[in-house]
Formats: structure tokens, C-alpha cells, sequence
């Protein structure tokens, strides 16, 4: 009789661990920049094992920006989209896109720098008409920085695609282009190092300051139909959240992820990326990013309240 009860617990144990491991769903993500800090929270918790939790695996598609990310959401070859513009997100939205803005990814821009060359001429963005100045792709966040440097500063200079940032720095180093964007900690060595000088950020632009520059977002249909994966996902974000600021395992790990000393995560979260810049559950600033979106041409006029609520659905908040 013992015996059998024991083998009856132990069948019972291997179901439930079964179902267990059946039960975590498979959630296709888009993720812009791939190193960043803000866009490395799906893998360092992927790695930590934060989603498991939750029922959650994740499988990571990097792109080069904003553009690729929301292109492979609309396309389905991803179901979520990390790190993606605010302004590219409510300009693809406008134009009928099945978008829907989940999650605030960042807010300010004080992370984005633009460099040049240490042999440069260029000493700020006042001279820098007729020159190129880098983004990374279309909808993006550096894109919508660098077309509020124009007003800001009053300059004309022709506005550059460039990709990710290592290839935006060969570019800058070899002469193709004048000045180069990066995201911090990335550069920082190079800044240290006096090969590149830092000319401008992203807060430069002061309506970037109290904006939500970058969004996680999903197709309509998925969000609809994973509702419960959804609700799970956005949960295991929220907590990774307060491990990234609080655990020193996050630190060790992202700077072996991103390849990058690991005195650079201290300066990194406490100059460039406070913790309320990474996470909220509420999209900031809403009036100047229809002001910039118009201003832009992301979208020909601002949004009502009825479409910011179709497109600002975050689950949980």
C-alpha cells in the first residue's frame, strides 16, 4: 500500500510538472538595439529566468531600430515590438496599422549622444549645416531627436539612416558621416579614450525630456487573442524592473551580455537611466508627442481621445 502510494504521488508530480511546463507560452519579440540597457531587460530575465515564472519563453529577434521592429510586428513575424519610436508607432497607427502601444519603454532621451571625430571641426550642432547627423532608421527615437534638433538649434543639415551602432561609428571614423549617434553605455570607452567627442543629447530637445520616447508594442490581433500571455508578459517586465535596479546579479550579467566593464552599469543606471525611465505603466506627455507627431509629419493631426485609447492599450495598468 505504501509503495503504491508513493509511485501514485510521484505519477501525479510528473503531470503537474508536465502541465507545468506545458503551460509556458512562446512569445516572439522584436527588439530594437540589440546591448542597450533599456532593451536588454528581455534577455537578462530570459537568462535569470524571471519569465519562466510567469509562464512565459521568450524568442528574440534583434533589429536595427524602430523601423525593422515595427515592420516585423505588422508583418507577424513578431508578436511584440520592444523599443520601439513613439512617434513611428502613433504615425503607423494614424495610417490605419493594426498597432497597438502596450508598454512605455523609455522615457526622456538623456541616454542618445551624437558624436564626432576627436579631429572634428564640428565643436556643437550649430555647425553642423550642410553636414550629416546620423539616426538610426525611420520612426525611431534617434529619428525623431534628430529632427527636433533642427528647430532647437536652428541648423540645416541633411539627415542620415544609418543602422545600429557599431556600423553608425565605422561610418563617423572612416568619413562617410559627420556626426554619429550612440546610446549609452555604448562609446563611452571611445569617449573616455579621446578618439570621439560627445556634442549633443538626446534631452537637448526639450520636449524630449518628459516624453515617452520609446514603446513596446503589439499587433491588435494578439493582443486581442493572448489576452492571459499578454497579462503574463507585461507582469514579468514589471518585475524585471526592480531586479535590474536591484539585484547585483543583473549588473554582472548585462555587462557580460553587452560586453561592457562592469563599472559602466553603476554610471549607466544613476546618469543615464534612472529606474523610472525604463518602466511605467503610463505613456508621458501625451500633448507634445501629438505636437511633435504633427510637427514631424508623423501623423497630419493630432488623435483624438478615442483613438489614443484604441491605441494605448497597456495590460495591467
Amino acid at each position: 500500500m505504501h509503495r503504491r502510494t508513493l509511485l501514485t504521488a510521484s505519477l501525479v508530480g510528473a503531470l503537474t510538472q508536465g502541465r507545468r511546463a506545458r503551460a509556458a507560452d512562446s512569445l516572439r519579440l522584436a527588439v530594437g538595439q540589440k546591448g542597450n540597457w533599456d532593451t536588454s531587460v528581455a534577455q537578462l530575465v530570459q537568462d535569470a529566468g524571471i519569465f519562466r515564472k510567469h509562464g512565459v519563453e521568450l524568442d528574440i529577434l534583434y533589429t536595427q531600430g524602430s523601423g525593422e521592429t515595427l515592420q516585423a510586428v505588422l508583418s507577424r513575424s513578431a508578436e511584440v515590438g520592444v523599443g520601439g519610436g513613439t512617434l513611428g508607432a502613433m504615425g503607423a497607427f494614424a495610417k490605419g496599422a493594426p498597432l497597438r502601444i502596450i508598454a512605455s519603454e523609455a522615457t526622456g532621451a538623456g541616454d542618445l549622444f551624437w558624436y564626432v571625430r576627436a579631429d572634428s571641426p564640428i565643436k556643437s550642432l550649430k555647425d553642423t549645416n550642410g553636414r550629416t547627423i546620423a539616426y538610426s532608421t525611420q520612426g525611431s527615437s534617434t529619428n525623431s531627436v534628430t529632427l527636433g534638433f533642427v528647430p532647437t538649434f536652428g541648423i540645416k543639415p541633411e539627415l542620415v539612416s544609418t543602422g545600429g551602432i557599431p556600423g553608425t561609428y565605422t561610418q563617423v571614423m572612416s568619413g562617410q558621416i559627420d556626426v554619429g549617434w550612440s546610446a549609452a553605455p555604448y562609446l563611452l570607452e571611445a569617449v573616455e579614450e579621446g578618439k570621439i567627442r560627445i556634442i549633443a543629447n538626446g534631452n537637448d530637445v526639450p520636449s524630449m525630456r518628459g516624453q515617452t520616447v520609446r514603446v513596446n508594442v503589439a499587433h491588435a490581433a494578439v493582443l486581442e487573442g493572448r489576452k492571459d500571455v499578454m497579462q503574463r508578459f507585461t507582469a514579468g517586465y514589471r518585475e524585471t524592473a526592480d531586479w535590474m535596479y536591484s539585484s547585483p546579479d543583473a549588473a554582472a550579467a548585462y555587462a557580460k551580455f553587452a560586453g561592457v566593464p562592469e563599472r559602466m552599469v553603476k554610471r549607466l543606471r544613476e546618469e543615464f537611466f534612472p529606474k523610472g525611465a525604463i518602466w511605467s505603466d503610463k505613456i508621458i506627455g501625451i500633448d507634445s508627442l501629438m505636437a511633435d507627431g504633427v510637427r514631424f509629419k508623423f501623423i497630419a493631426a493630432p488623435l483624438s481621445k478615442e483613438q489614443i485609447a484604441q491605441m494605448i492599450q497597456i495590460p495591467g495598468a
